[in-house]
């Protein structure tokens, strides 16, 4: 058992690393990013979304300001156009399809109802909502780039985390994110090989660091650098890679979040295939959000980056060699033990019966059965129950 790399391992075979993503989780969190982004919202580098969410943030003012102050306009002569005038500000600033859901959840107002009305009658709304606002105070970032938006109103403990400081930690161990440091955009699975291929053009079509003016995205892998962790039934290597995906609101839409994770395979709509040790943290913009990042979540992306495998290897070497069946009474005996009904312990023998052309064994083989059933789970609650359980066997094992 041992942590390769690229420049002597004897996995590697033209165009890539074979793998096998038969085993572990997989994850479509990256592949629902990747669908749902439109081209603008899509870089090519980290330096290029970086002076994309930092320039916003240098043009814009945040403010505390008494909800009673802000006065909602709207002329009858343009039914659709609302507009706000905030304290500090002579010119009308323009509400954002986020910050007017926003005002309204604050006041306790229903906003896809006001969004349908006349702009004069969704006024008249939103300001009776605010002159009888309880908690008085709103916390507004407006930006000037041109004309004034109100990007995001929230209560006034709302800690802001800008999305330029999440990007900017992440700069800091993957450079430019293509490649001038080990953390780069994945590459891609082959399917008629069965090999992941890390070295592909940063394209629209691939990348996977989003911005939109709502949040950022970013999700790289380690994949010029496999981890091999035991042996495949067939002698091969078993591969891995290390990954991180991580998220922000800057506007409250969403916490702030890191995921990582070892995983086997990317594909081109972004799927993670094969993946294991999935570890996250999420971080609430309360009132001292930006203290918990500066102390918990970088030095948790900066720590994932640095770190040895080999943990990651020992624990997977010791759930294959743990046995704790050989029987079929034992088999079931353990799967009922650790929480599983009769019919998915039928089902976890029957999946590594399949797939080794054995019956279970090693802890090893009993978390593989676990995490294939999952996989056919239509319901992600049931799913995640699944993996919760297969998790806690590995954990057992080291």
């Amino acid at each position: 058992m041992n942590v390769t790399d690229s420049q002597n391992d004897g996995q590697r075979i033209s165009g890539g690393f074979r793998v096998d993503i038969s085993r572990g989780r997989r994850i479509s969190r990256v592949s629902s990013e990747w669908f749902a982004r439109p081209d603008d919202e899509r870089y090519l580098n980290l330096p290029d979304l970086y002076d994309a969410v930092r320039s916003r943030a240098e043009c814009a003012e945040v403010r505390t300001v008494e909800s009673a102050c802000i006065r909602v306009e709207a002329a009858r002569e343009n039914a659709e156009r609302l507009a706000l005038i905030v304290p500090g500000h002579d010119e009308p600033v323009a509400p954002t399809h986020w910050s007017f859901g926003q005002l309204c959840t604050l006041v306790g107002a229903p906003g896809a109802y006001l969004r349908q009305l006349p702009a004069p009658l969704s006024a008249i709304n939103l300001q009776h909502g605010l002159l009888s606002h309880r908690a008085e105070l709103v916390k507004t970032l407006e930006t000037d780039s041109g004309r004034i938006e109100l990007r995001a109103a929230t209560g006034p403990d709302y800690g802001r985390i800008w999305d330029h400081e999440l990007v900017a930690a992440v700069m800091q161990i993957a450079g430019n994110g293509t490649g001038d440091t080990r953390w780069k955009v994945p590459g891609v699975l082959d399917w008629s090989s069965m090999t992941h291929n890390p070295f592909v053009d940063v394209t629209k079509d691939t990348t996977t660091l989003y911005a939109s003016d709502r949040d950022v995205f970013l999700f790289l892998v380690d994949d010029t650098n496999p981890i091999e962790a035991g042996r495949l039934p067939d002698g091969s290597p078993d591969v891995y890679f290390r990954g991180f995906y991580c998220w922000n609101s800057e506007v409250g839409s969403k916490t702030l979040g890191i995921a990582s994770f070892y995983l086997r395979a990317v594909c081109m709509n972004r799927n993670l295939w094969g993946v294991e040790n999935f570890e996250h943290i999420t971080i609430r913009h309360s009132k001292f959000a930006a203290q918990r990042f500066a102390h918990e979540a970088a030095p948790a992306l900066m720590n994932f980056a640095n770190s040895s495998p080999a943990p990651f290897v020992a624990g997977i070497a010791a759930a294959r060699q743990r046995i704790v069946a050989r029987t079929d009474e034992d088999r079931e005996s353990f799967l009922r033990k650790s929480g599983l009904s009769k019919a998915e312990t039928s089902k976890v023998i029957e999946a590594v019966l399949g797939e080794e052309n054995r019956k279970p064994e090693s802890i090893f083989d009993f978390v593989q059965g676990i995490t294939a059933v999952a996989r056919g789970k239509a319901h992600q609650d049931a799913r995640l129950e699944l993996e919760g359980k297969a998790r806690r066997l590995l954990e057992r094992a080291t």
